[in-house]
């Protein structure tokens, strides 16, 4: 336990640059006496640990020094932090990386733990691509030199030309300044500025990126889970949203309120009306409302607007009237 306390004691220094001992012993659950003990015999061992007396003082490492890990390179290092999530590695581009990383991992483990380790990674799943359902969650694959050019610029803070298709849109060149880089269940975002307005982008969409040598302009500091955020909201709240009207089988409401913006409101239905719900949802646009209600079946109907009752009709009608013929 101590061995592992000193090696965390070490890496928490590497991170933060200067810690005191107060907040040191906060980080490892310890006392401050412990923390002490532990510095005594981490400078013992011959690393470098100094301290810096005053108000700001604290612990230190000097500088220069590093710990290895069997030679981890950028990349590997970079999908190490990456895989929370297997498939954010892949969306980024880092599947490759993740794997060679993993090895090295592996092969720094000492000699009777290796086995051990490959024995209960095989108890272990996580986020698989299927579920109870079989229902399959495919992740959008983008070109590895597309999504390494558009890393590359991310990380250099240069900027980046990208060909991009809009929604129903031609493919079209556009300079951007990126910011950073998203994955949502499979499905990689750039985040950017272009021409100070802030733009998100698809990686799926992007078919061809080329890093600049001219110098993004963007702050030198962001936090991307609140500018996520902020274009989620803005996403949800824009537009041409819709309001519907919907009765849908309880089995089912999960499912409906998980694909629309909002619930307004929503009533059960008395038993004459076979216990449904009634519930008054909002989509982002036309198109939005018609696949959610079409994606149900007969377990959801549109009450209202009439244009989306009719629409789901004739889309119907179609349909039946096409498997109503002989096939050939």
């Amino acid at each position: 336990m101590r061995a592992d306390r000193l090696v965390s004691l070490v890496l928490l220094l590497r991170q933060h640059g200067r810690l005191s001992a107060a907040a040191l012993a906060r980080e490892l659950e310890v006392s401050t006496r412990t923390v002490l003990r532990d510095i005594e015999a981490l400078s013992a061992a011959g690393v470098p640990v100094y301290a810096e007396r005053g108000r700001h003082g604290g612990f230190a490492l000097l500088p220069g020094f590093q710990t290895e890990l069997t030679g981890l390179n950028h990349d590997e290092a970079l999908a190490l932090l990456a895989a929370g999530s297997r498939r954010g590695a892949q969306a980024f581009g880092l599947g490759a990386a993740l794997a060679s990383a993993m090895r090295k991992v592996v092969d720094a483990l000492p000699e009777g733990q290796r086995a051990t380790a490959a024995g209960a990674v095989q108890r272990l799943l996580i986020d698989p691509e299927t579920d109870l359902l079989a229902r399959r969650q495919v992740a959008e694959e983008v070109p590895d030199a597309v999504v390494a050019e558009v890393r590359r610029a991310v990380f250099a803070g240069h900027k980046l030309r990208i060909r991009y298709a809009a929604v129903d849109q031609d493919p079209k060149w556009r300079t951007v300044d990126p910011v950073g880089l998203v994955t949502v269940r499979g499905q990689g975002y750039l985040l950017a500025t272009r021409s100070g307005a802030d733009r998100t982008y698809r990686l799926s969409r992007v078919s061809a990126a080329e890093e600049l040598t001219e110098p993004a302009q963007r702050p030198d500091r962001v936090d991307l889970d609140r500018a996520w955020q902020e274009r989620s909201t803005r996403f949800r709240t824009g537009g041409d949203q819709v309001t519907v009207l919907a009765r849908v089988n309880p089995a089912r409401r999960k499912e409906l309120a998980g694909t629309a913006l909002a619930v307004l409101a929503e009533e059960a239905e008395d038993a004459d009306g076979g216990g449904w719900l009634r519930l008054e949802v909002t989509f982002q646009d036309p198109r939005h409302a018609e696949w959610a209600l079409w994606r149900l079946a007969t377990d959801a109907e549109a009450l209202s607007p009439q244009w989306l009752r009719t629409s789901l009709r004739d889309r119907a009608a179609a349909i039946a009237a096409r498997y109503g013929e002989p096939s050939a």
